[in-house]
């Protein structure tokens, strides 16, 4: 669980550089938050994700994307949940936009949000 954690971090932080280089006045002044999505109590034992009802959960994330709060957002691949970055003004306002999830609601997610800080890798490359 901690190599599949790991490789999601490692992945979400290369993505993220791509996204860092472009210059951004808005995002100055915005904070990078990780959110893991783990089972909760309503999700069926043993169900993968891909049977869950999420019909509403992935409505709310497109909104979020087109809002600019999401950067990206995906199941993990064991089943274990998922895992979303947002990019918001506040830890209040993430975890105000994590309650809002129609999934967390359902209780099919519980969350851990964490304040993250992406290494820009390529900057150290070329200083």
């Amino acid at each position: 669980m901690r190599s599949t954690i790991a490789a999601l971090l490692t992945a979400l932080t290369l993505a993220m550089e791509v996204q860092a280089n472009e210059p951004d006045t808005a995002m100055a002044s915005k904070s990078t938050y990780l959110v893991l999505y783990r089972p909760g109590p309503a999700w069926p034992a043993g169900a993968p994700v891909s049977a869950l009802p999420l019909r509403d959960h992935a409505s709310y994330m497109l909104s979020l994307y087109k809002q600019g709060a999401l950067k990206m957002a995906g199941p993990l691949t064991d089943n274990a949940g998922g895992a979303v970055v947002l990019e918001v003004q506040s830890e209040t306002v993430a975890r105000e936009i994590v309650l809002e999830d129609p999934a967390v609601k359902a209780g099919l997610f519980v969350y851990e949000l964490h304040p993250w800080a992406p290494v820009n890798w390529e900057h150290r490359l070329n200083p």
